[in-house]
């Protein structure tokens, strides 16, 4: 059974968009926000794989979720060029966030595609 890609692509627009408001949020503070986007995006995964009759623990979605060691990169660097200018390092760092954790969404997606 296939979920329809509507359902996975309104989990991972609102994931995203949570993880461009904390990604603005903490633009100021490198790395600070590390934390709360890799629950946003575990969390995320583990309702993506649920829409595919999957049950994930929340270690598991975190174990998969840090398997994109990109995003971690893609992020640092973000930060340490332009995050600690007000306005432009947070809407960088926002668009950063949710372009990674649309990323990591649909990885997830075709990935629980794949399995079920």
């Amino acid at each position: 059974m296939q979920p329809p890609t509507r359902d996975c692509s309104t989990i991972i627009h609102a994931a995203a968009a949570a993880s461009a408001g904390v990604g603005a949020g903490f633009a100021q503070v490198p790395g600070a926000d590390a934390p709360v986007l890799t629950g946003i995006q575990a969390a995320m995964v583990i309702s993506i794989a649920d829409t595919y009759g999957v049950s994930l623990t929340q270690a598991m979605a975190t174990q998969f979720v840090l398997g994109f060691v990109a995003t971690v990169a893609g992020r640092g660097v973000s930060q340490w060029l332009v995050g600690w200018i007000l306005g432009w390092g947070n809407t960088i760092n926002a668009s950063t966030a949710a372009a990674l954790t649309e990323a990591v969404g649909w990885a997830a997606r075709r990935h629980f595609e794949r399995i079920s």
